[in-house]
């Protein structure tokens, strides 16, 4: 045992009686006291069977342990015998926490960890200690967009809304928030510490003896077994908030042991996280949405994910990418459904709307996805069509758009200009009674924000839901020519591939419940490509009938250099059997002369 000098905070008693650290001869005799210790040691064996109990209090430092009645009345949790060196140790309890008036009015609530040695009653320094954590958490209200009927709608509700409604002010509102789970992890046995170099993202959770008490030397202290409050799993989503109407709420707490590089990794990220949503003067939303993938999600099916998630950006590159030079490089309009393209940049631009519309449920890579979609299929116009502005005397602005033809079209680009207008034409007749019947329903039976709202909604909602008949001209087109070889073909395949991938990110990646849908409907028109690609089979190693090459401007080059080696190769051919002619020839008219002579 060794000598200890007590700190500034130390009892005017006997000081109890500590494990010695190791000993440097060499320093025996210097006992100057330092507030900031070298070295931590643990205070307890981590064999040490303990006790623990949780209190809730509104007043953590006025919290008497020694009066029953206090105990009987604020003490949540109890457990006896526990085992700091069990890794199977798992101990808990569901109950039920009332709110004082305090509390439901941005009052704040404790809860007091409380550790002793097992069979050990008395408050000791060198036998308790207790931790704090503040449960009630003050951030800014959650977002509610008010809705309404917009047709048929109560107007006395409506009053009733704007004198509920709280006033304007500048900056986010604070309100209390509840989170009913408390995590608490016993630290496995981490040895000693050099307390000063430590991360402070784990030195906060370390809690020096209570005395200030140090060795002999003055220099060196010791900490008590590490009690970890693990927020790190806690989703803002889960939690609730407290008011004058929230009496009482559930409260589940949960004990058990983790190893000290678990622990390491769990404070470090907790406040990795912090800082990063600090720094970035946000709410957190996308390290809340990793969180909530990583709690929802089978391992297995996450494992996939993160595999196809990679995946589904090389894909999304490579589409545009083919989309792109596949446009760049055609040299007519045959086989391109020229309103196809026009409707896809509409429905997309309707579909970025309504993302932004419901931006708090909407992550950045589908919006990012959305928007280059946009830009690249109002490129694509450019290349089948003229865009010109036109004066058009007599309408509101004064002005038109005009869409010109770049050239003469020949008669298969007539075709296909042809059986386009046949398909859009029964597609209109189809579409536009659905569209007209689910906005007339929306409009009288569901709630929206605002008339904007309505309107992106129901489009949005039209376009997710027969979105996929815009690719019914180009399969069209496809079924009269007989052929696909005008297809796109590395293009639709990245994008399909792409499809099957969206399929995995609509169970994983949070997103509006129609996109999450739409996701499946591209499928259909996969499978139907895939019976064309089969039905119109083309051979890729030859230049088509409309003067392209299957694989591209490469295996374009490769085929005009066969043809030009096969002409040279025919021109030898003809020179070779004119100079057996000529020989053969000569030949006969020697034999000629020999028989006249």
């Amino acid at each position: 045992m060794g000598w200890v000098k007590p700190g500034p905070g130390a009892a005017n008693k006997a000081a109890p009686v500590y494990p010695a650290p190791p000993l440097d001869p060499s320093e025996a005799d210097q006992y100057e006291y330092k507030g900031v210790p070298d070295m931590i040691y643990p205070l307890w064996e981590f064999s040490q069977l303990v006790d623990i109990s949780v209190y809730i209090t509104e007043h953590p430092g006025g919290l008497n342990l020694a009066d029953p009645a206090i105990i009987q009345q604020n003490r949540v949790f109890h457990t006896e015998n526990y085992k700091m060196d069990d890794t199977s140790e798992d101990r808990g309890v569901s109950t039920t926490v009332k709110f004082s008036d305090h509390v439901q009015h941005n009052g704040t609530l404790w809860a007091v960890i409380y550790v002793h040695k097992h069979g050990i009653t008395d408050h000791d320094a060198s036998n308790s200690f207790a931790q704090y954590k503040l449960l009630t958490r003050f951030m800014p209200k959650k977002k509610i967009a008010k809705v309404k009927k917009l047709l048929g709608g109560n107007k006395e509700e409506e009053v009733e809304e704007e004198v509920e409604s709280e006033p304007h002010t500048e900056g986010p509102t604070v309100a209390t928030y509840w989170h009913p789970n408390v995590t608490i992890n016993i630290v496995g046995n981490t040895g000693p510490q050099q307390y000063p170099s430590m991360h402070p993202a784990m030195r906060q959770h370390y809690s020096l003896e209570r005395n200030g008490a140090r060795d002999q030397h003055g220099k060196n202290s010791w900490f008590y077994p590490v009690v970890f409050v693990n927020d790190f799993w806690l989703l803002k989503e889960h939690m609730m908030p407290i008011n004058e109407t929230v009496k009482t709420q559930d409260l589940h707490i949960n004990v058990y042991n983790i190893p000290n590089w678990k622990y390491n990794i769990y404070a470090s990220m907790d406040q990795a996280f912090k800082v990063q949503a600090q720094q970035n003067n946000a709410q957190g939303a996308e390290l809340e949405e990793v969180k909530r993938i990583l709690i929802d999600t089978n391992i297995y099916l996450l494992s996939t994910t993160i595999i196809v998630s990679l995946l589904h950006t090389v894909f999304e590159m490579l589409a545009f990418k083919s989309d792109i030079s596949h446009f760049r490089n055609k040299k007519d309009n045959v086989g391109v459904s020229f309103r196809t393209i026009l409707g896809n940049v509409i429905m997309q631009l309707i579909i970025f709307l309504y993302l932004i519309d419901n931006s708090d449920g909407t992550s950045w890579m589908i919006l990012f996805g959305q928007g280059t979609g946009i830009l690249i299929e109002a490129w694509k116009i450019t290349t089948v069509v003229n865009v010109r502005v036109r004066e058009a005397p007599g309408t509101l602005l004064g002005y038109k758009i005009s869409f010109e033809d770049k050239h003469k079209l020949s008669e298969t680009e007539e075709k296909t200009k042809e059986y386009d207008e046949i398909a859009f034409k029964y597609l209109m007749i189809v579409a536009v009674p659905l569209l007209l019947a689910y906005a007339g329903y929306s409009l009288v039976y569901e709630e929206h924000k605002s008339w904007y709202s309505f309107i992106i909604t129901t489009l949005v909602g039209s376009v997710y839901a027969y979105g996929f008949l815009m690719m019914v001209p180009s399969l069209y087109i496809n079924y009269r020519l007989r052929s696909v070889a005008h297809m796109p073909r590395k293009t639709m395949m990245y994008k399909f591939l792409n499809t099957f991938v969206d399929d995995l990110f609509a169970f994983t990646i949070k997103m509006p419940t129609l996109h999450r849908i739409a996701t499946l409907r591209d499928d259909v028109i996969f499978f139907i490509y895939l019976y064309q690609l089969w039905s119109y089979r083309v051979d890729y190693s030859r230049v088509n009938e409309f003067g392209q090459g299957g694989d591209g401007e490469e295996d374009e080059k490769k085929e005009t250099k066969a043809i030009e080696e096969k002409d040279e190769n025919t021109k030898t051919e003809v020179e070779e059997e004119k100079e057996t002619k000529a020989e053969s020839s000569k030949e006969g008219v020697k034999q000629r002369k020999k028989k006249s002579g």
